[in-house]
């Protein structure tokens, strides 16, 4: 089993990466020293379907004692309505400051569940337990949890390390392909900012095949992990390295109604808007973009902005995004493949020009 360490002093956890690892959950449970607590199991209605029952049956089987939780499936449930209710069904149903969460889906019920469990009793311990690509590779590491509001994704929400991740490949079979391609976005920008080689590793797989390796998910969780192990609260400026493609894409992706265009989908756009900031402020080569773009498509992730999307309404958006430091632009920019930095050079007008080129072809 590939286990990956992200080191955080007392915070520190491991990442387990195995197929079938859902099956060996009460021996991890055991290894993080959550033995003899109770389980608030939160997943959505749609993963409940698929991946409930092998964990249930896990989590039995080691007679852990938990209750079950769900939320409609969709970024829409990522909500502070969402958060009171999952609280008070956790109160109604006896937990307290011994219990434990376990969130078992995508990105949006890791940010939810992680939420919770940071603000239950003042803070619970919780494991991660992705089903997605991009919460397999991206949101499950790091401690960032959180919940949007109608100004933006992610506004409201704070740091709080998981106590393990569990990583199950084989639950990616189960994903339909706009939800399974999407997820190698992020794997394709953890390639362009640190690892040039995973690139061509990338574009050796079959991207119709749901059989990831799971030496491959690992390497890009060690990415991560070496990332938030130097800057875990972004303070000195590495963490935000994550952020490649994620500034105009954050602002598509807020542009439009929740759910008409996913995470990766819209980082997709945001890391080819970014190529070509790149090009003008880091020297990045023509070529070196040409690889990247080449492997966006080849996973069938869009690269064209649809003028339904207005550049005002992105600009209006990104603008209430995170990334701004006291209103300064500190974007994500690449001089070679694998090689990233965060510049301050970058202007409201380059990104705006670098918009209303993404509604050009290809």
């Amino acid at each position: 089993m590939p286990t990956v360490h992200v080191d955080l002093a007392e915070r520190s956890y491991d990442i387990h990466v195995a197929k079938g690892s859902v099956r060996d959950v009460g021996n991890l449970i055991r290894l993080a020293g959550l033995a003899g607590r109770r389980a608030a199991l939160i997943t959505d209605d749609s993963v409940a379907k698929l991946h409930a029952s092998p964990l249930v049956a896990a989590l039995d089987g080691a007679n852990i004692s938990h209750s079950f939780h769900t939320v409609p499936a969709g970024e829409s449930s990522k909500s502070m309505l969402a958060t009171e209710e999952l609280c008070r069904e956790m109160i109604r149903a006896g937990h307290d400051r011994k219990s434990f969460v376990i969130a078992l889906g995508g990105g949006v019920i890791g940010d939810l569940a992680g939420f919770v469990s940071s603000i239950f009793f003042r803070g619970l311990p919780f494991i991660q337990i992705p089903t997605t690509i991009v919460s397999q590779v991206d949101s499950s590491v790091g401690g960032k949890t959180g919940v949007n509001v109608a100004e933006g994704k992610n506004l409201l929400g704070c740091f709080h390390q998981p106590r393990m991740v569990i990583i199950d490949p084989d639950t990616l079979a189960t994903l339909p392909d706009r939800e399974f391609h999407q997820g190698f976005a992020e794997m394709i920008k953890h390639g362009a900012i640190r690892d040039a080689t995973m690139l061509d590793e990338l574009a050796a797989l079959d991207p119709q095949s749901r059989d990831i390796p799971a030496d491959l998910i690992a390497r890009n969780v060690a990415i991560k992990a070496r990332i938030v192990e130097s800057d875990e609260h972004e303070t000195i400026g590495t963490r935000a390295l994550l952020n490649f493609g994620h500034t105009i894409g954050h602002g598509i992706e807020a542009a439009v109604p929740y759910g008409s265009l996913l995470h990766g989908e819209a980082i997709s756009l945001g890391i080819r808007a970014a190529l070509l900031i790149s090009q003008r402020h880091a020297g990045l080569s023509t070529d070196a973009s040409a690889k990247i773009l080449k492997l966006l498509k080849r996973f069938s992730l869009p690269l064209v902005l649809p003028d339904s999307i207005a550049t005002d309404t992105v600009m209006e958006k990104l603008l209430h995004d995170k990334k701004f430091s006291a209103g300064s632009i500190r974007f994500v920019v690449l001089s070679a493949l694998g090689s990233a930095k965060v510049v301050d050079t970058v202007t409201l007008t380059d990104l705006r020009e670098a918009i209303d080129q993404l509604r050009s072809a290809v």
